[in-house]
């Protein structure tokens, strides 16, 4: 019992520690982005290909771990690979086209209907169940996130089957991460490793055309500033362990799990936006964040009490032998042949 107990508190420990290091590198590179891309700030506005360039740095920093022997390198199929970068790249294009061609408001709801869709997927493509609480707690943290982020809602045909193909790709891409790990026995850093470079390619090649498409300008009409430099690596940095943090808390999690944390984050974002950029706080803002923060802490106790109603069906030790157990080994006596039993009497 108390071995079990000293096994639990490393794990909780390394828990906490994937999503304090999710949440304080999204955040963070939330913030340097918005320094980078603002018109007040570094004017960049080449966001798929600054993502190629944190994909870029991801894979370097892949390439030296395996190197030099620091994490191993398990094999995924390639064209496993090769569809997963796919769905990724899919996702990272057309959330920014929603962004483009849709209104804020329309943008945030679309983000925040990613939390059923992948409850769905899941239960879809892996019969998942949620209890009654789990549902409730995050409706609860949708409701709040809602009330403090939707503004102006305005849709249009294309913008919705940009913000349609944003969700289902990005929910799909967050399931698969923890079904490779799942399937091939391969921790959540080799697998980014894996994938960084295929997307880092894939992005730095075409991105330039996606930017270009929603900004009018190519990366090379962009004059660099050693500010703007620095900026672009601080994002790439902090990109690196947005990704591996990514990985961690869905591979430990789920990405249901991995959602409802993303919304932390924009609570996060807002609060700090308010002390550093001196951004509106209105009591609706407030008001939304608190709910969303209640909702958050009630989907951790549901989670909590999910694990307990299971651990109380499924014993973690068993004492006792079933009787298709016992009839099982019997058999296995009768049918044994004779030549097995007198190699294991010449063996002792």
């Amino acid at each position: 019992m108390e071995k079990a107990e000293n096994e639990r508190k490393p794990s909780a420990v390394s828990d906490v520690g994937a999503w304090a290091m999710n949440v304080t590198s999204s955040v963070g590179i939330i913030m340097a982005n918005k320094q980078l891309m603002s018109s007040s700030g570094f004017g960049f506005s080449f966001a798929t290909t600054l993502t190629g360039f944190h994909f870029a740095l991801t894979a370097l920093v892949g390439m030296v771990s395996n190197a030099t022997g620091l994490s191993a390198s398990k094999h995924v199929p390639l064209w496993e690979l090769l569809w997963f970068s796919l769905v990724a790249n899919i996702s990272i294009a057309a959330m920014n086209f929603s962004l483009m061609l849709n209104s804020v408001g329309f943008y945030q709801i679309s983000k925040l209907s990613m939390i059923p869709v992948v409850c769905v997927m899941e239960w879809v493509l892996h019969s998942k169940h949620y209890s009654r609480e789990v549902k409730a707690s995050v409706m609860v943290v949708v409701v709040g996130v809602g009330i403090c982020t939707v503004t102006d809602v305005k849709v249009n045909a294309k913008g919705f089957i940009c913000a349609c193909t944003a969700v289902f790709s990005t929910s799909l891409q967050q399931i698969s991460i923890g079904s490779l790990q799942k399937k091939y026995a391969i921790g959540s850093f080799e697998l980014l490793s894996k994938t960084a470079p295929i997307q880092a390619i894939s992005l730095l090649i075409f991105g330039p055309f996606v930017d270009y498409f929603l900004s009018g300008r190519f990366i090379t009409t962009y004059k660099m500033t050693y500010g703007a430099i620095l900026c672009i690596l601080l994002s790439c940095a902090l990109a690196v362990f947005c990704n591996i943090s990514q990985y961690l808390c869905i591979g430990r999690f789920s990405a249901t799990s991995f959602q409802v944390l993303g919304h932390m984050k924009t609570v996060c974002v807002l609060t700090l936006g308010w002390l550093i950029f001196d951004s509106e706080m209105t009591f609706k803002n407030i008001a939304g964040m608190v709910l969303a923060v209640v909702g958050m802490v009630i989907y951790s106790w549901a989670v909590e009490l999910e694990k307990q109603r299971k651990t109380k069906v499924t014993p973690h030790g068993k004492h006792s032998m079933t009787e298709d157990e016992i009839k099982l080994i019997k058999e296995g006596i009768e049918h044994m042949d004779l030549k097995d039993m007198e190699l294991g009497n010449n063996k002792a």
